[in-house]
């Protein structure tokens, strides 16, 4: 499942840098499926939603610091916790109960984003 920033956040921005997959914005931020990923031009992610990587998207939220869920690996691949939450000084990165995936998705989302 993804993690997700709920609105205690007080936008310290201690999570965005600590994102293998750039998936943290500073909320009213536009985002890109390119930043910090290898994806290029016209694409399918691997839950079958069509996206343009160089595309700008409009901000998951214009108040506090967001994740992107198409992005959000929970870190797998890459740590063995979620950087966000570990580093949240107000424990606001949590769970996404909406986005709900498995070890495997989020390898295979992982190797995806990032050609591996």
């Amino acid at each position: 499942m993804a993690i997700i920033i709920t609105d205690e956040c007080i936008n310290c921005g201690a999570c965005e840098p600590e994102c293998p997959n750039t998936a943290i914005y500073e909320g009213a931020d536009d985002w890109k499926y390119s930043e910090g990923t290898d994806l290029k031009g016209k694409a399918v992610l691997p839950n079958g939603k069509a996206v343009n990587a160089d595309e700008t998207q409009e901000p998951v939220s214009d108040e506090i610091y967001y994740i992107v869920p198409d992005k959000c690996t929970e870190c797998k691949g890459f740590h063995d916790e979620p950087q966000c939450a570990a580093v949240c000084p107000v424990d606001c990165c949590v769970p996404d109960d909406d986005n709900v995936e498995t070890e495997e998705v989020l390898l295979e989302k992982q190797r995806f984003l990032h050609n591996e």
